[in-house]
């Protein structure tokens, strides 16, 4: 099963950011299933259980967050906020089928919150489930139109089905809602290079370098790319950066089917990689 870079980047989203809303849902979860009763000394141990959670999930160990979550529902089992994180701690570990069940889950009790329809279209896209997750971002997009974060995963999905120019304006469109939106970025710029507009692509990926001097995975694009182009000496330099933040780009199993970067630049970079 191939992951993607929304997994990667364990874009752990919690309803209104970090906070977990137990004291304002317990009443309606409470008219849900009148048989539970959280006492205070209930919801200061949950509240601690999700420090506990996205203090892990920082440090990578999604296995022990994901337990911390199980824990938060055998308490509150109907928190939406609880099941999508779940989930995403499951989607961390490559537990897509199970990971699906939290979101149908959170998305039944919560239709109009946008999370949970974004977690699940990057785990149906790691089940390469490319029409359904793009139907998800619809759906975010139904409700929130200026989602800059569904506009790019909606671009990865496009991706994924090799519709590059559909990709490409997806893209576009999420870094003119959010322009310091890096990674959308990146991803805009990989995929002009997929789609022959090479010397558009580089003058964006030099662009995004000199703005994210230490982003690596536009770091190691610039020195595929640059090779190619017969620049060898600031190919190397861009890939000394690139290796000394994140050595994952050396291998090239995990660039195209965890990175999922397009053909070509794996193509560019693997060459790179087998003659500098």
């Amino acid at each position: 099963m191939k992951c993607l870079i929304a997994i990667l980047l364990s874009l752990l989203i919690a309803f209104g950011g970090n906070e977990f809303a137990f004291a304002q849902t317990t009443s309606q979860n409470s008219v849900q299933n009148p048989a539970i009763s959280l006492t205070p000394e209930d919801l200061k141990q949950m509240e601690e259980w999700q420090t506990q959670a996205f203090t892990v999930t920082s440090k990578g160990d999604f296995a022990a967050a994901e337990n911390y979550w199980t824990q938060i529902l055998d308490k509150f089992p109907d928190n939406p906020a609880a099941l999508s994180n779940r989930g995403n701690a499951k989607v961390s570990q490559n537990k897509l089928e199970s990971a699906l069940e939290d979101f149908n889950r959170a998305i039944e009790i919560a239709p109009n919150i946008t999370d949970p329809y974004l977690n699940r279209g990057t785990a149906l896209e790691g089940l390469g489930r490319w029409e359904d997750a793009i139907a998800d971002y619809n759906r975010i997009l139904e409700l929130d139109p200026d989602d800059a974060m569904a506009y790019n995963n909606r671009g990865n999905a496009y991706a994924g089905m090799s519709n590059w120019e559909q990709a490409i304006a997806n893209y576009r469109k999420a870094t003119e809602i959010a322009p310091t939106f890096a990674i959308a970025r990146a991803n805009y710029a990989l995929t002009l290079y997929e789609a022959s507009q090479k010397d558009k692509a580089i003058r964006e990926m030099k662009n995004i370098v000199r703005r994210y001097p230490s982003f690596a995975d536009v770091r190691a694009a610039l020195s595929a790319v640059l090779w190619a182009e017969g620049k060898q000496g600031e190919a190397e330099s861009n890939w000394v950066a690139a290796y000394g933040l994140d050595y994952r780009y050396k291998d090239i199993d995990w660039v195209k089917n965890i990175r999922r970067w397009p053909p070509s630049m794996v193509a560019a970079l693997d060459k790179f990689l087998k003659l500098s």
